[in-house]
């Protein structure tokens, strides 16, 4: 690289397209025109002897340089701006941002009204908008900023916090013929089990059967969590391994009982990740450490899974 100075605007630049891989997208994250993005590009292609990004359909594809370059740009950048936020504080009180979270169908249910809770105490002006958990699409949506916070189990390479630990049991009707009895490991196995497709605790729940022996060949699939509920009220014949902080939510409006299960599952630990983008992290640092403080207070509202059915509200 050369020895001179590089502007601090066109490190900007970089960093914006590098994160959203669009000019578009990044002059509306800078708040200038796609031309003066094009231009800044231009100039910095010079000052670093690099082409930075070449052109792949409607994407801009970084070159190794671009690569090797940005996390020490981006840190640079992040420095910088928590420096001159600590001189112009972000005040969540006056803030208008809107922040998008992604959360699982169960996360919505369960953590979204302690977020919300946390968040209007201090920010009564915020906007949150929840975005659908996409495992697939996240890291990328936490790369481009397209989501500034997710919550999943998933290991992916962004900065994160453990917010959850949760252990699974098994739930089934009352009038199931194991419910008052010790579930043992046989009698789990000749089960009729219904599974959640969309339970994104299953690697860790099945990785522990196989540990245990166990080949559950479910009897019923079922896409979302909220369908559990009602079904295995109405079917007696069924048992579900769901997390016990969920199954003893709908337990009290559902007539469910709730059992360990018959071996050893290590909990399933839920991460809070923040987007890795650097465009307005005081912000970004106190809603991350609001949700995070949120989450592990709650201890969940999946009870409002409810409808009218025989025990339930």
């Amino acid at each position: 690289m050369p020895g001179h100075d590089v502007d601090l605007n066109l490190l900007r630049v970089f960093a914006a397209v590098y994160e959203s891989r669009s000019l578009t997208i990044a002059a509306r994250r800078l708040y200038v025109t796609q031309p003066a993005v094009s231009q800044a590009l231009a100039r910095l292609r010079r000052e670093l002897d690099d082409p930075i990004f070449e052109r792949d359909g409607r994407l801009m594809r970084p070159t190794p340089f671009a690569d090797a370059v940005y996390p020490g740009f981006r840190e640079a950048l992040a420095g910088i701006d928590r420096t001159l936020d600590s001189v112009h504080r972000f005040d969540p009180a006056d803030s208008q941002r809107l922040f998008r979270i992604a959360l699982s169908e169960l996360g919505e249910i369960g953590w979204f009204p302690s977020i919300l809770a946390a968040v209007r105490a201090e920010a009564s002006k915020v906007r949150l908008e929840v975005v659908p958990l996409d495992p697939a699409q996240l890291p990328d949506w936490l790369a481009r900023g397209t989501v500034d916070l997710a919550i999943t189990p998933a290991a992916i390479p962004f900065e994160r916090v453990l917010v959850k630990a949760q252990p699974y049991a098994v739930a089934m009707s009352e009038r199931n013929r194991l419910a008052g009895e010790e579930l043992d490991l046989p009698t789990y196995v000749s089960a009729r089990h219904v599974t959640v497709e969309s339970d994104s605790g299953r690697p860790v729940l099945e990785a522990a059967q196989r540990r245990a022996g166990v080949d559950v060949r479910p009897s019923v699939a079922v896409s979302h969590f909220a369908t559990l509920p009602p079904v295995l009220a109405a079917d007696p014949q069924l048992i579900a391994s769901v997390p016990d902080m969920i199954a003893k939510g709908w337990a009290q409006t559902w007539p469910l009982r709730v059992l360990p299960l018959p071996f050893e599952m290590p909990a399933v630990e839920l991460y809070l990740y923040r987007r890795a983008t650097t465009q307005h992290t005081a912000a970004l640092d106190w809603l991350f450490a609001t949700v995070a403080r949120a989450v592990r207070g709650s201890s969940g509202q999946f009870f409002v899974i409810h409808a009218d059915a025989p025990g339930g509200t």
